[in-house]
């Protein structure tokens, strides 16, 4: 669908001076011609969009532009969507071509700026703009965000769950590149594929205190495979809270409740006695439960064995999926800050445990050590995510070895603020 456009008219310096009137002096003030606005420069471009009015682009090609030869050079082309998407591209050294790299949405309007100059560097200019073809598959590719909307701890990882799995790295890219989470204040992050349907999103250190997180996808009409095609997903925000960091140091049998980085609390804490030791790690709040019946069955505990129990808990912060909390254990209050006689939760007082119930929420960050179990899983059983080093967190993103984008193009990535 090659089409080159040649309306252009060139308008020389004695045309200039006559429509601008006296005293204005051929090209600008000082004659030179680079300080003239730029010229039309659609004679100097071709690009491959349709050659008709009411044709529409095939969504599933790279837009190109290029110059024709021996006429000039492309400085820069910047082309987005209706919605305020950019289309992300490479520009040849010698200014002769410029293509696509990410792909175009179906169904989507799009304007496409180009810059030039002219074979004396006088600089040029043209927008062109095109619509694209509705998608030729019939499967849409859905995105779920989480968590709900709310206020979180700074430890709360962002989650995408998608309805359909995504195997290929070069489909994963597609999808990685459209799913933005921006955060204020600015922190570096990253996605990890946790399997073919999970992504989770963190920063490299744990999230500002008071910060606010938008997440939202780009996929919508973007081609991600054969017959595939990205559905429109509700976008998310959240903030977070206080930094709440709590540490139990199964050692010494005390857990200290930190604030902001300032210890505020510390308690007598019985952990994981041998054999059911507490997992070492950092564990992230997954919710919170005035009122949990515990039985020892649900941990595989067979009913009347010295170690079975059936217990009412009350102010339960649970960190594992698996029946790791955080509780109200009154009947080993005399072992509390003494010695670990729990079957792998962290108990204390009842007063101590409401306490810590009142001053701690979803996201908010556990952090277990000196205890002899194996270190927290980092995915399916909660969020370890804060296990994994950032840079094996960053090797399971499938941008980890695009090219770097320079600071300029960064931003140009961007989308359009709503």
């Amino acid at each position: 669908m090659n089409h080159t456009v040649r309306t252009r008219t060139v308008v020389g310096c004695t045309l200039l001076v006559t429509a601008l009137g006296a005293g204005v002096t051929a090209c600008g003030s000082d004659g030179n011609p680079l300080s003239a606005r730029p010229y039309d420069a659609a004679d100097l471009i071709s690009f491959n969009g349709p050659a008709e009015a009411g044709k529409r682009a095939d969504p599933d090609k790279p837009l190109e532009v290029t110059a024709n030869s021996g006429e000039g050079r492309i400085t820069d082309v910047t082309a987005r969507d209706s919605t305020g998407r950019y289309v992300t591209g490479e520009l040849a050294a010698d200014g002769s071509r410029w293509h696509s790299t990410s792909p175009l949405a179906a169904g989507a309007h799009y304007t496409v700026t180009v810059s030039t100059e002219d074979e004396d560097g006088a600089p040029g200019r043209k927008t062109l703009t095109f619509d694209t073809g509705k998608p030729a598959g019939k499967k849409r590719l859905n995105v779920g965000f989480g968590p709900g909307a709310g206020t979180y701890g700074v430890g709360q990882p962002i989650t995408a769950q998608l309805d359909q799995g995504i195997k290929d790295k070069a489909q994963r890219a597609v999808v990685e590149r459209a799913l933005r989470v921006e955060s204020t204040p600015a922190v570096q992050g990253s996605w990890y594929w946790v399997n073919d349907k999970e992504l989770h999103y963190r920063p490299k250190e744990y999230w500002p205190a008071h910060a606010t997180i938008r997440v939202h996808s780009n996929l919508e009409g973007v081609r991600v495979g054969d017959r595939l095609w990205g559905a429109k997903s509700q976008p998310l925000k959240i903030t977070t809270g206080d930094k709440v960091e709590v540490v139990a140091d199964a050692a010494a049998h005390q857990l200290t409740y930190y604030r902001n980085d300032q210890p505020v609390e510390q308690i007598p804490v019985t952990a994981g006695k041998p054999g059911f030791e507490t997992r070492n790690g950092v564990k992230v709040v997954l919710e919170k439960q005035y009122f949990v019946r515990m039985r020892g069955t649900t941990v595989g505990i067979a009913e009347g064995t010295s170690d079975s129990y059936d217990l009412p808990v009350y102010y339960a912060t649970r960190v594992t999926w698996s029946g790791e909390y955080v509780h109200a254990a009154p009947w080993s209050v005399g072992s509390q800050g003494y010695e670990n006689v729990s079957h792998g939760c962290v108990g204390m007082s009842t007063s101590n445990a409401e306490w810590l119930y009142d001053n701690i929420r979803e996201g908010d960050i556990v952090k277990v050590v000196n205890s002899q179990g194996q270190t927290m899983e980092p995915f399916g059983n909660g969020f370890g995510d804060w296990n994994v080093d950032w840079k094996k967190w960053r090797t399971g993103s499938a941008l980890t070895n695009r090219p770097q984008d320079t600071p300029a193009e960064a931003v140009r990535l961007q989308p359009r603020a709503a």
